[in-house]
């Protein structure tokens, strides 16, 4: 069973970065894309970012530009460099693959910005 754990976030001021890395267990991580995804309170999971076993990248509009999705296959971990954070990005942040099918989600982790 594939075991997706989340780690990375804390409190951050309005322009600060943030780095948060996701590791992976079992071999879900060599053949699938990836993905970053928050959750805003109240709201449905929106995606952040992708990243192709190649390393292709593709971002929402709202963070392009300001993060960097990455992946290193040899630590199965999965990272999210965020810089230039606003209050508006604070969310829980989760990975998973970058489609469908998704493993069960991990407990995710929380970044808060302050203005």
């Amino acid at each position: 069973q594939v075991q997706l754990v989340e780690s990375g976030g804390g409190l951050v001021q309005a322009g600060g970065s943030l780095r948060l890395s996701c590791t992976a267990s079992g071999s879900i991580f060599r053949l699938y894309a990836m993905g970053w995804y928050r959750q805003f309170p109240g709201k449905e999971r929106e995606l952040v970012a992708t990243i192709t076993t190649g390393g292709d990248t593709n971002y929402a509009d709202s963070v392009k530009g300001r993060f960097t999705i990455a992946r290193d296959n040899a630590k199965n971990t999965l990272y999210l460099q965020m810089n230039s954070l606003k209050p508006e990005d604070a969310a829980v942040y989760y990975c998973n693959t970058g489609g469908w099918p998704y493993a069960d989600w991990g407990q995710g982790t929380q970044v808060t910005v302050s203005s």
